[in-house]
């Protein structure tokens, strides 16, 4: 399913060649093979969550892998704009509803994503066209409509998405940003959904915050920016689409001055191929080496996480919860027999990276 592909087009990771240290305690994680992952809603110290589309609430044994390891549900694809929004501002939350319920049903919270993204809207919310006066009142009403439907029923929301510039160097500039000011669409945005729902956990989220120190830099400065001009801000939400060439130490760098704001944070979409740019580009090492370094960035994050004061723990969350999940090989000719970019296996078996993340999280990583 092309549940999103805007994503395929942007989301290129880092390929600097980095040589892991001998010592990275998590490279030599080994899953038992043959059974069942133990349960990660038993495991990770916070709600452990994954994504859903209605397409899969359909397939049993979906399903039973959903119910057995996750206690949170982030619609992957139906609340997004492409979905919500049609001709003359006119809205439908229809696939939406179907994924809520269905979490609601069986007992998991909900986080919804997204509200405003600069990847969308633009066919309808065209700031060369529409006057300003109609583009706000229309801004806020889709806000308000969207959010205020789920009042009380959404743990969160993914409020702004993506909101830096790719390298980190400012903000993008986008539809939002043109009719609403650069930091006037955020504030007011986290406005509306307050107002809409005040016990929801609003989170600004990126990506590319772990991958690129510049990027995670710009995105905390504009957090406290945000706070400062009274955007009633929650939580940081960081997708951690994790570049397994990263230098080790960097995600744990970002996310202690991450944690300096004292806000939740959210590890929201968590995935970690082992081949280059998604796979669009060769990688001829031996898929030994790369393994290695992605069990080792698993770790890592995982690691830091868990090292979060409690409160500050809002939920950890993979993008897809089987390798047959990911959107990074749902496209024909991208998967390859030595990818695996989630935890568990299409059976529902441990990936390699699946024992660094129950390392970290109960304590044995330093044994």
């Amino acid at each position: 399913m092309r549940a999103d592909l805007p994503r395929l087009n942007r989301r290129a990771l880092l390929a600097a060649p980095l040589a892991l240290a001998a010592c990275d305690r998590f490279a030599a994680a080994r899953p038992a093979a043959g059974r069942l992952a133990p349960p990660l809603k038993d495991i990770v110290p916070a709600p452990f969550g994954a994504t859903g589309m209605t397409w899969q609430l359909d397939q049993p044994d979906w399903v039973e892998q959903i119910l057995r390891h996750c206690s949170q549900l982030t619609p992957e694809w139906e609340q997004k704009m492409e979905r919500t929004l049609g001709p003359g501002f006119s809205h439908d939350f229809s696939a939406s509803d179907r994924v809520v319920a269905f979490a609601r049903d069986n007992g998991l919270r909900v986080h919804g994503h997204t509200l405003i993204w600069y990847s969308q809207g633009s066919e309808v919310f065209d700031d060369a066209t529409v006057p300003r006066a109609r583009f706000a009142a229309e801004y806020d009403r889709y806000i308000t409509s969207f959010v205020g439907r789920y009042r009380g029923q959404m743990a969160g929301w993914d409020v702004v998405n993506e909101p830096v510039a790719e390298d980190g160097d400012g903000l993008r500039d986008c539809h939002w940003s043109r009719a609403l000011g650069m930091d006037g669409y955020m504030v007011r945005a986290f406005e509306q959904a307050r107002a809409a729902d005040p016990d929801a956990v609003l989170f600004l989220n990126e990506y590319n915050l772990e991958n690129i120190p510049a990027k995670g830099a710009t995105f905390l400065r504009l957090v406290e920016r945000l706070l400062k001009l009274g955007a009633p801000i929650g939580g940081i939400g960081t997708q951690s689409h994790l570049n397994i060439e990263i230098p080790a130490g960097q995600i744990t760098t970002f996310m202690r001055d991450a944690a300096s704001l004292g806000l939740p944070i959210h590890v929201s979409e968590l995935d970690f191929p082992i081949q280059r740019d998604g796979g669009r580009m060769p990688d001829l090492r031996p898929t030994a080496e790369r393994r290695a370094q992605q069990v080792a960035r698993v770790g890592e994050l995982a690691e830091a996480f868990a090292a979060l004061p409690e409160r500050q723990r809002y939920a950890f969350t993979t993008w897809g919860l089987r390798d047959t999940d990911s959107w990074l090989l749902r496209e024909d000719g991208k998967a390859r027999g030595d990818e695996s970019p989630l935890l568990l296996d299409a059976a529902g078996h441990p990936n390699p990276a699946y024992q660094a993340l129950v390392d970290a999280f109960t304590g044995r990583a330093g044994a």
